[in-house]
């Protein structure tokens, strides 16, 4: 009889280890419930007249019908965290890019895309790139770390996969097992919304499990200019005025150094703000003021202090875009442009970087103040400076 019961319980024991792992099984799935969207004018709508729903590789699949890139949305959906995956045929260079976290005026949202130059280049840094999208503006280029390498198939299907939790984002291509990049901070100003496709390529086989993000950390990534002290971070700013095309802040005088402040435009702006750098040590200007109007051009001006225990000469690495005018003391001291796609544009290829420029900063014993005029014409804007070492200065 003391068997028996022995083997009840032993029996009732696994029974009911059983059930838990079976229904532990179940709710683990509800949790990361997959979505399959077609790629049908059921699940999407066209903002583009050119986008074509048609069968291919046996498949459900969109293109464009005129080798112009479209522009297709997801109906009905709002994303917030979790995994995306989809399939991609690109045609040329075809510039496939996803956009989500979109809000409701599409004009705030995050994008992520594809850059193929015609032959697979495993080692190609600019063939990935993740940007935010701030009222309307793409910030590709000032977006420079967030780029990175990927072997695109050709004519064949390159399988996608973004893991996206609140703050971070890791991108596979191809390749499931490593990401291709790696996001730490995500720089958009949404946090949901809806999702779309673009370019000129094939698109099929979408799928999105909400809330699945494979154990990646919903806090920000590690971020170097936050522990280094080095980047100028806090700065005022005034705002924006508009700023005529082939106009610059300095003009010749017949006296040495040359130049002075031509103060025309500078007296015009009243009001200074706080803004300090965000991510990267980046000061975004964008995400300030938006967007410069088409065909416009903007300046304004920034200022910060610095405390030198001597007279010194220190130098500083600053990127920039559009234009800068540096000023020390009320003296001016550098001017330049970086110009994408001109012949004298600066490295790396026409984007901000800490790459852009080196610059001797005379320094005197006590306060200094530092102004840096910026222009914006073609998409992003903004600065970001930090002093190669910082002895016998304080910020």
């Amino acid at each position: 009889m003391r068997s028996f019961k022995i083997i009840f319980k032993l029996i009732l024991f696994f029974t009911l280890l059983v059930s838990h792992f079976l229904f532990a099984q179940r709710t683990n799935r509800t949790k990361q419930k997959e979505f399959d969207f077609p790629l049908t004018n059921n699940h999407w709508s066209s903002l583009s007249s050119n986008a074509e729903f048609i069968n291919y590789k046996s498949v459900k699949a969109v293109r464009s019908t005129n080798d112009k890139p479209i522009n297709i949305f997801l109906n009905d959906f709002e994303f917030s965290t979790g995994t995306i995956e989809f399939d991609v045929e690109l045609n040329g260079r075809g510039f496939p890019g996803i956009n989500f976290h979109i809000d409701k005026d599409t004009l705030n949202s995050e994008i992520f895309y594809i850059r193929y130059f015609g032959k697979p280049n495993k080692l190609l840094r600019t063939t990935l790139q993740y940007a935010a999208v701030i009222d309307s503006v793409n910030l590709w280029d000032v977006s420079d770390e967030y780029q990175a390498a990927a072997l695109i198939k050709e004519n064949d299907w390159n399988h996608v996969k973004l893991v996206i939790s609140e703050n971070q984002m890791k991108a596979y291509v191809n390749d499931m097992e490593k990401p291709a990049l790696h996001v730490p901070i995500l720089e958009g100003v949404t946090k949901d919304g809806g999702i779309s496709l673009s370019g000129d390529v094939t698109y099929a086989n979408m799928v999105i499990k909400p809330d699945y993000v494979e154990n990646l950390s919903s806090e920000k990534g590690y971020d170097r200019a936050s522990y280094d002290p080095n980047y100028l971070k806090s700065w005022k700013i005034l705002k924006p005025i508009n700023f005529p095309t082939g106009f610059s802040f300095m003009k010749q005088i017949n006296r040495s150094p040359g130049m002075e402040i031509n103060s025309k435009y500078y007296e015009k702006a009243k009001g200074w703000e706080n803004i300090n750098a965000g991510p990267r040590g980046f000061v975004n200007i964008t995400k300030k003021y938006g967007k410069t109007p088409r065909d416009k051009r903007r300046l304004t001006w920034l200022k910060t202090r610095v405390i030198s225990s001597s007279d010194q000469l220190k130098t500083m690495n600053i990127g920039f875009s559009d234009e800068v005018w540096v000023v020390i003391n009320g003296q001016p001291l550098y001017q330049d442009e970086i110009y994408f796609g001109a012949p004298g544009m600066k490295q790396p290829r026409g984007r901000c970087s800490l790459d852009n420029a080196t610059i001797q900063i005379p320094l005197k014993s006590g306060e200094n103040e530092i102004l840096i005029g910026v222009t914006n014409y073609f998409f992003g804007w903004g600065i970001v400076a930090r002093w190669e070492e910082m002895d016998g200065i304080s910020l």
